[in-house]
């Protein structure tokens, strides 16, 4: 009987089972003075969704790295379909290996048939046959659910959305069988993770093995047959889905029980710091009143473009108020910019940190000084020795991951990203502080940091306002919840009362149960 290579004959069955997909076994990277993969080794079967879960710094980016060929690995071995793989990227994709990174990278200036098939374009005689490749593309389109697409769109002209589907589909056309999605749905919005989950489910269908990689762990518990848990470069866990539960997961990822994992307290409130009556800013934020005392954290809730981040928006001073007033500490105040807002003791934290949160090209010591340059500045010389030290006490007090204050912000973790921004928030000692989703993409360990960081800053008196998408997380950090619905406060429910089907009904309808 002939064997494929890697089969495994089933005693007493004359059975040949066949390997898996792919199979790491005992993967070691080092770089100079960090064992990034401590003999990691994992299988992965046509057909399956794996979840590869753990915090930042684990060694997930660096297993991935290594399976795409990006990294060689100092030990072990990986093969598919039971035959080794060579190194380098090239042999990585020709083994039909396609990594999807939370970057897409992608060329906005190019059509979308050219990123489909960039630098194997169909051609005769040196010349693109455009008719073909425009017919392949239609082929790869269809498959991620983007018939409506036309392949010599220019990729830039097409949303997020749209384009992180394309790069599902660049893999498709290169008939890839292993897909790895690094978080996939990090700027995505529900309508479009739905689309994408369906997508995922419809690959798995036809026996692509797939590796997820998600900090959401209801994303994980949604798609995944499989959760393989990393930690310090090492592989702490790998069972079936329904072996798990998120407790099991979230211990095993950060070694804490998840009882502390949202550190609410009861905390006395001190007076009313903010107040809004019938706030608006055209065109969306249509109607909202409400009061957030001292020491108070007030989550608010709602669907994407219910309203949220508008609201903050105008109340920084980001966005201008059409109708309606604001009292902080009890004077009516018209906040006209976000430098107004910091003068005014309100500090806001957007919700990209990247595109409207930092600088990522300058240093933690310019990022945490950014709103606080008036403070540090004399006859309009900024000065540097007060400038430093705001940067080290923030840093230290938010317990920021880097080599020194003098690093760049961009070459931070998500997490410490987060930190850095955080400390520029506090470094103006404010009395508000507004959080848009001020965990959105970090790992589940720098989020229970963040939770902390929190607790405290309303235990020392600030009136915290935080929006989440996340609903354990609204309802676990939250001393009342507002929700808002078409531009509107439409409720506000108490922490005693808060569970997910009160807030999902005001949410979507606008009323209660």
């Amino acid at each position: 009987m002939k064997r494929e290579p890697g089969s495994v004959l089933h005693p007493g069955s004359g059975a040949l089972k066949p390997p898996p997909l792919l199979r790491m076994s005992g993967i070691v990277k080092s770089f100079p003075g960090v064992k990034a993969l401590r003999g990691v080794s994992l299988e992965l079967h046509a057909g399956h969704v794996m979840a590869i879960v753990g915090e930042n710094g684990a060694g997930k980016s660096s297993l991935i790295k290594t399976l795409s060929g990006a990294y060689e690995p100092d030990e072990g071995t990986i093969e598919i379909d039971g035959r080794p793989l060579a190194r380098g990227t090239q042999a990585a994709i020709d083994a039909g290996v396609a990594v999807i990174y939370q970057e897409l990278s992608l060329v906005n200036d190019m059509t979308v048939a050219e990123n489909l098939f960039l630098g194997r374009m169909p051609a005769r005689h040196g010349l693109v046959r455009q008719r073909d490749a425009n017919a392949m593309a239609r082929d790869a389109l269809a498959q991620v659910g983007l018939d409506h697409v036309a392949p010599w769109t220019r990729l830039g002209d097409l949303p997020l959305n749209v384009r992180q589907l394309v790069e599902v589909a660049k893999a498709l056309a290169r008939d890839a069988r292993i897909l790895v999605m690094d978080e996939p749905t990090a700027a995505l919005q529900h309508d479009d993770i739905a689309n994408l989950y369906a997508v995922v489910r419809r690959l798995r269908a036809a026996g692509m093995g797939i590796i997820f990689i998600s900090h959401h762990l209801d994303e994980v518990f949604e798609l995944a047959d499989s959760a393989v848990v990393m930690r310090d470069g090492a592989t702490v866990g790998a069972r079936p889905m329904a072996d798990w539960t998120e407790a099991d997961l979230v211990q095993a990822m950060v070694a804490r029980n998840l009882d502390s994992f949202y550190p609410w307290e009861p905390r006395p409130y001190g007076d009313v710091v903010l107040e809004a009556k019938h706030l608006a800013s055209a065109p969306v934020l249509r109607d909202a009143s409400f009061a957030v005392r001292a020491g108070e954290i007030v989550g608010i809730g709602g669907i994407a473009g219910a309203g949220r981040t508008e609201l903050l928006k105008t109340i920084c001073g980001a966005l201008p108020a059409t109708g309606g007033e604001l009292f902080v500490r009890g004077r009516r105040t018209a906040i006209r910019s976000p430098a107004h807002g910091v003068r005014h003791g309100i500090v806001y934290t957007a919700e990209d940190r990247k595109l409207e949160g930092l600088v990522l090209d300058a240093s933690i010591e310019e990022n945490v000084a950014l709103s606080s340059l008036r403070a540090l500045s004399k006859a309009g010389f900024v000065r540097a020795a007060r400038k430093r030290r705001l940067a080290h006490d923030a840093s230290e007090r938010f317990s920021v991951r880097a080599a020194s204050v003098t690093q760049t912000t961009g070459s931070l973790s998500g997490g410490n990203q987060q930190k850095v921004i955080l400390g520029r928030a506090t470094a103006t000692q404010p009395s508000v502080i507004l959080l848009d989703e001020p965990t959105r993409g970090i790992d589940v360990g720098a989020k229970t940091e963040i939770y902390a960081h929190v607790v405290a800053m309303a235990r020392a008196g600030a009136a915290v306002l935080m929006v989440s998408s996340e609903l354990p997380e609204l309802l676990g950090m939250s001393d009342r919840v507002l929700v808002m619905y078409r531009g509107s406060i439409v409720a506000e429910v108490p922490r005693e009362r808060a569970d997910s089907e009160t807030i999902v009904q005001w949410a979507t309808t606008g009323v209660g149960a």
